[in-house]
């Protein structure tokens, strides 16, 4: 007797082909497809999806869940999208490995406004021990990727010094070590410290071993070089890759609001490499928001040494005299903040940084410095990051894939942390008519399972893992916007994880049967 039978539904199997009738049977975690008759065929629950489609579960490639999903197993904002597989890790910044506790805190706390806290103490310090908190413990797959972040501090330290050949040489053990124990690749992070340290050599280096063990090279790319052109942060990217052979994908990849020259120059670069013999991708996200905290807009020194060197400057007069000079205004405007812990902060929640300001009588600069003291560095933004006109030709993009970069906590979240998924098959789908309904299924599901080098998920084909969505494709809507963004959505019935039904007419069922899916391994 099978486990589960999805009967009647639009079978769209994730390849991009259009759908077709026919039923899926789960069992014991893996599916068979049945295009013929099923009335001889007992299993322990039907489900009828007449009017619905049935596709493989979604692969969000760009996920900040990876420790604050260890205390919201459940995964509520993401699951009920229709995400079974989330990528952790990205923007080089990764928990593992650490060398000690220590250390691992510290960053946790440097990065804690963009990744938040797991339940605490963290009490892991090797890759394979931290991906053996997820299994069987939350409610989807978690694939990780090794940030250049945790690889740094292991062998260079905090401080922004250039890695001497040996201390290269030991990043590149450590590249090895993590992906021999199930990473997927190497992330960095170019503008998060103390990862921005690193010049394109050293990336290079690690680059290289990354691919050697056949994984690739996932890119938040340097803002810094945008005073050379709008394009250089990403020609430095696929410059790594043309070094170092490994295969590149750029991340959160559109034009930015304030970005100037057209948007046809962006994807003109990814379509030139690949025409080159490049392996160039790339994702991006649906809403027109960025998203991150608020320790990005300090400059390099004062973080050269860690997240006391920050601390000890937002208390000294003369260096906030000095960030004040560097921290241009027009990074503090059409700035929400997000993720207040103290109780006198909570009135904050969802507002702009400059009419908080206004309401504590201070310069936008000196308000941010003082919440940044009063939150620990915890305080999380949301801001108009992305040219709304131009997003439509990323998404639609045949060599990019969607993914969420969803921050899961505060208040007012970005609203992709609800909406990212359901938002491409409702508006760019089928109001706006960008893409076709199986390609958008292709960009959420085997494209990133590709990319990643994930061999039995993605696809709705015979022997692979039972990860499936169900929805209805003419009401699945999202209603999370900027300002009101805690929606779950509309016309997402179903959600199964490695066979078993995490979300059941639209409700978490409470089921936790996510693993940790480990480059080189079976994903049982």
């Amino acid at each position: 007797m099978a486990e589960l039978i999805i009967k009647n539904g639009l079978v769209i199997d994730g390849t991009g082909s259009p759908g077709f009738k026919a039923s899926v049977i789960v069992d014991n975690g893996s599916i068979a497809i049945l295009r013929g008759e099923i009335a001889g065929i007992d299993a322990a629950r039907t489900i009828d999806a007449s009017g619905l489609v049935v596709c493989p579960g979604f692969i969000d490639v760009h996920s900040h869940a990876g420790l604050t999903i260890l205390g919201a197993p459940h995964h509520d904002p993401k699951v009920r999208q229709g995400v079974t597989t989330e990528l952790v890790g990205i923007d080089g910044i990764s928990h593992a490995p650490f060398k000690n506790q220590s250390e691992l805190h510290r960053y946790i706390w440097l990065d804690s406004g963009l990744n938040g806290y797991p339940p605490m103490p963290a009490d892991w310090l090797t890759v394979a021990e931290y991906l053996g908190k997820y299994d069987n413990s939350v409610a989807i797959n978690i694939a990780y990727i090794l940030g250049n972040n945790p690889v740094r501090i292991w062998s260079v330290g905090w401080n922004d010094t250039p890695a001497t050949p040996s201390e290269i040489e030991d990043m590149k053990a450590i590249v090895r070590e993590s992906m021999e124990e199930g990473a997927w690749g190497l992330s960095t992070g170019l503008d998060y410290e103390p990862g921005a340290y690193a010049d394109t050599d050293e990336l290079v280096a690690l680059s290289e071993t990354a691919a050697k063990l056949g994984g690739f090279y996932h890119t938040h790319t340097r803002s810094d070089l945008r005073a050379i052109s709008n394009l250089a942060p990403f020609e430095e990217a696929v410059e790594i890759g043309r070094r170092s052979g490994c295969p590149v994908h750029l991340t959160h990849y559109r034009q930015s609001a304030q970005g100037k020259g057209s948007h046809l120059d962006y994807i003109s670069l990814v379509e030139d490499a690949r025409d080159e013999g490049l392996d160039v991708t790339f994702d991006c996200y649906t809403y027109p928001y960025s998203g991150t905290h608020l320790v990005i807009n300090f400059p390099k020194w004062s973080k050269d040494g860690g997240p006391e060197r920050l601390m000890a400057a937002l208390k000294d007069s003369d260096d906030r005299t000095r960030l004040k000079k560097e921290i241009p205004r027009e990074t503090l405007d059409d700035s929400w903040l997000t993720n207040f812990t103290q109780a006198q902060n909570k009135k904050y929640e969802g507002r702009l940084l400059t009419d908080i300001a206004d309401d504590r009588d201070q310069d936008p600069w000196e308000t941010m410095f003082d919440l940044m003291i009063e939150e620990n560095l915890g305080v999380s933004m949301v801001g108009l990051g992305t040219n709304a006109h131009t997003l439509s030709a990323f998404v639609s993009h045949p060599y990019g894939m969607i993914a969420s970069d969803a921050i899961l906590f505060g208040e007012y979240p970005n609203p992709r942390t609800y909406g990212c998924f359901p938002l491409v098959l409702a508006e760019f789908v089928r109001a706006e008519k960008h893409l076709r309904l199986p390609e958008a299924i292709r960009k959420m599901t085997s494209f990133p399972a590709q990319r990643l080098g994930i061999p039995d998920r993605g696809l709705l084909r015979d022997g692979f893992k039972a990860d499936i969505v169900i929805f209805n494709p003419d009401t699945v809507k999202t209603d999370a916007k900027l300002g009101d963004p805690n929606h779950y959505p509309v016309g997402i019935d179903y959600v199964i994880v490695n066979g078993q039904v995490v979300v059941d007419q639209g409700e978490n069922t409470g089921a936790l049967p996510g693993r940790a899916l480990r480059r080189g391994r079976p994903s049982t």
